[in-house]
């Protein structure tokens, strides 16, 4: 943990003798700094500090006047999420000092390894008395009122201005650092060939050199880069990575999509605004995530800003990550898209392009045309399978770069179960889970052809968040596979397919952690045979 220290020496009180003080103790003129130039948005309760040993904001200074002499505990507290059901908070660093009435400044050093994001420095007092007081935000605050110091603990933060990009096309970027230099470098999301250096965090493989810039002048404030990218790449997922030279790295993922629509039969759409949507990033500073999965007060996020996690989406490696090495160990290629993009591509275009649509992730946040597409493409005989669960469950619009949550889709008149064929039951954040039962062998054998799988047979460990069927389900879906019952309901998760008299073929997998089992191979093979049925015109 980080160093304690007090710079101001003990004073006793003075008071009269036999009086007794009624209230708590009380800080005044509370700040917190970072011992060095503010970073721009910085204010009275909150500072910006780099803990990289460079001798620039390493540290977050907290000033005060106690009106009495109190024990004063200090501790740096990260707040997660949540609403009260799910609060969820640690603290990661504390100590406790005796100070006496007057001025005090406590300094907390984060370590190197303390993860970027926003902390609340929580203050207690406490009084000979046992009168205490304590100064904290116990939740996401209103705009500009915040009850206890912030520290906005930043290493490299880099974010593109949109989520897809077609070849060679300008990319602008935001890049946040206090690093004298900086190196940008692109990686493709593909496993590398042996002997090809391969991204620590990623494992993908170096699409450029690495480009070094000077960034002496912009240590004070984010600023904008302006890229070119040179050549056609294939459409798939990149990150850009940003280093410095002490080691720290920072990423954003983009997706290059295709040239023209149709380079490949398949597309695959990559959930993008559920990706924000779990983006707990604090950009208002009151040390709480800026997010509606934190707040009620929340109902708007904004699609450019950074991720945490040095840039990688929230439980990227859970769901896109595995699917996205299956494609590559296979040989398989697809057109990626954004969620952007599906917004954007009518129906009747999406349908001559493509014979399949993939979703691998989580695609719970979609707005009205988005919606509107698939389901025009479907009804003109477009395939799709859905390899996570919980799919199209809220409705969302944009608002320049915001996305803004609305109702649920079936609370609209459109329940999801009549496009995906099943729909969203429940979760529990995978505390139960359980195997999947083939019931469907006999009804659809080219879906278990090759895994030695069976009508009894079980496989995997499902669960998180589970799908079944509605009464709004196409007529005829069939269930493939299906859970014992997970939740308190009785609900079990179902995975199913079902046909349309245009042709359209339309496969659920019902359970959110599904993609992540693709590397176990009955389940490899099963989803190799949903794409090659599908894939087909």
């Amino acid at each position: 943990m980080g160093a304690f220290v007090v710079l101001t020496p003990l004073v006793i009180a003075a008071g009269t003798a036999g009086s007794r003080p009624t209230t708590a103790p009380r800080l005044l003129d509370l700040s917190v700094g970072n011992g060095g130039p503010p970073f721009a948005g910085d204010r009275q309760l909150l500072t910006t500090v780099s803990p990289n040993g460079d001798g620039l904001r390493d540290e977050a200074v907290v000033r005060f006047r106690l009106d009495r002499a109190a024990q004063v505990t200090m501790a740096a507290v990260r707040t997660d999420s949540i609403r009260s059901y799910l609060r969820k908070e640690a603290v990661i660093w504390h100590t406790t000092a005796p100070l006496g009435p007057g001025p005090h400044r406590l300094v907390w050093r984060p370590r190197r390894s303390t993860p970027e994001r926003t902390y609340v420095l929580r203050l207690r007092l406490r009084d000979s008395a046992g009168h205490e007081r304590v100064y904290d935000d116990d939740q996401p605050s209103a705009p500009g009122h915040i009850h206890a110091p912030v520290v906005r603990v930043q290493g490299i933060d880099v974010a593109f201005q949109r989520r897809s990009y077609a070849p060679g096309e300008r990319a602008d970027i935001t890049l946040t650092s206090d690093a004298r230099a900086v190196r940008l470098q692109a990686f493709d999301y593909r496993p590398s060939q042996p002997g090809v250096p391969r991204d620590p965090r990623t494992s993908g493989r170096p699409m450029t050199a690495p480009l070094a810039l000077d960034w002496s002048e912009h240590r004070r404030a984010p600023s904008a880069v302006r890229l070119v990218r040179a050549g056609d790449w294939p459409s798939g997922l990149y990150f850009l990575r940003a280093s410095d030279s002490k080691g720290d790295l920072g990423y954003a993922p983009f997706i290059v999509r295709p040239r023209s629509l149709g380079e490949h039969r398949v597309a695959v759409v990559l959930s993008t605004n559920t990706w924000q949507a779990y983006n707990f990033r604090d950009e208002d500073g009151d040390g709480w995530g800026d997010s509606w999965y934190v707040s009620g007060r929340t109902h708007a996020v904004d699609l450019a800003r950074p991720y945490l996690d040095f840039g990688v989406p929230y439980r990227f490696k859970d769901w896109d990550l595995d699917f996205i090495a299956w494609l590559g160990r296979t040989g398989r290629a697809a057109d990626f898209l954004s969620d952007d993009d599906l917004e954007q591509i009518s129906g009747d275009r999406l349908a001559r392009a493509y014979d399949l649509i993939v979703f691998p992730g989580h695609e719970e946040y979609v707005t009205a045309s988005a919606y509107d597409n698939v389901v025009r493409y479907r009804d003109l005989g477009g395939n799709l399978a859905f390899l996570s669960a919980n799919n199209f469950f809220w409705s969302a619009r944009r608002a320049g770069q915001r996305l803004i949550k609305g109702a649920q889709w079936r609370r609209r008149g459109r329940p999801e179960a009549g496009l995906v064929g099943v729909q969203y039951v429940g979760g529990d954040s995978g505390v139960h889970q359980g195997p999947y039962t083939v019931t469907g062998a006999q009804s659809a054998p080219w879906a278990f052809a090759g895994t030695g799988l069976g009508d009894g047979s079980t496989f995997g460990t499902y669960g998180v968040e589970i799908d079944s069927r509605s009464p709004a389900s196409p007529p005829g879906t069939t269930v493939l596979a299906r859970t014992p019952p997970l939740l308190g309901s009785g609900a079990a998760a179902e995975m199913t397919y079902y046909e349309r008299p245009s042709g359209a073929k339309v496969f659920a997998a019902g359970a959110l952690n599904f993609a992540g089992s693709i590397a176990d191979p009955p389940v490899a093979r099963l989803v190799a045979n949903v794409w090659d049925r599908l894939s087909r015109p």
